[in-house]
């Protein structure tokens, strides 16, 4: 969806200012946040697109007013409200009110580690043939859905070269949505800077994209 999120190529915003030896965490409150995040996706009640597409989803003003952890714990308590494991009076009053709902899953804390090493796997066994090739031109898509997509905004519409074909993966679009996995070839897609930014671009600029098969045409 066309989120604030969604901020490559857009003006208004100021350069970036990295913050040199820039701290895993800046207060402890966010280590907090991270570790509920991750063991509530661990929990197994939504899958990661969902966590991202809730994440995108918080009006631009809360947004881009919020910090990073403090857009995961909003996002978070979306999904928990609207999965029913937490009410709002439960949040209001920070304690809990009903009885717990089961999950699939309670991580132990001995358990994290590894399953953080491991990650989760989102390729899926090849089912049909890809239909783009290295070296073929594309032209991805201008759709402005709703719903949750990898396709980022200043990317739409735009001709690249396909720079390598990977393997089938879960399609995030309906994945977030409780749509099933609806696997897809994906393909890295190169971009010139000019194609992206118009000719007053850096010449030596490039932008590799990761692409599902349903965002490109042939071009």
């Amino acid at each position: 969806m066309n989120g604030a999120q969604d901020l490559g190529g857009m003006m208004g915003f100021g350069p970036v200012m990295p913050e040199k030896d820039e701290p895993f965490f800046h207060a402890p409150w966010e280590k907090r946040a991270m570790a509920v995040t991750l063991a509530m996706g661990a929990a197994g009640s939504w899958p990661l697109d969902a966590g991202r597409h809730a994440r995108e989803s918080l009006p631009p003003a809360e947004y881009l007013s919020s910090s990073y952890y403090e857009i995961w714990i909003k996002g978070l308590i979306k999904l928990l409200l609207a999965k029913g494991l937490v009410i709002e009076a439960e949040l209001a009053e920070g304690r809990a009110i009903e009885p717990a709902k089961p999950v699939r899953r309670v991580i132990k804390a001995a358990e994290v580690p590894a399953a953080l090493l491991a990650g989760a796997r989102c390729d899926r066994a090849v089912t049909q043939p890809a239909r783009f090739a290295a070296g073929d031109r594309v032209r991805t898509r201008n759709e402005h859905k709703p719903t949750h997509t990898r396709l980022p905004r200043y990317a739409r519409g735009h001709v690249g070269t396909i720079v390598e074909a990977h393997t089938m993966f879960v399609l995030p679009d309906s994945n977030a949505h409780d749509g099933g996995e609806n696997p897809e070839w994906l393909y890295t897609v190169r971009f010139a800077g000019s194609e992206l930014w118009g000719r007053e671009a850096d010449p030596t600029l490039a932008v590799m994209l990761d692409l599902w098969e349903s965002y490109l045409d042939p071009a």
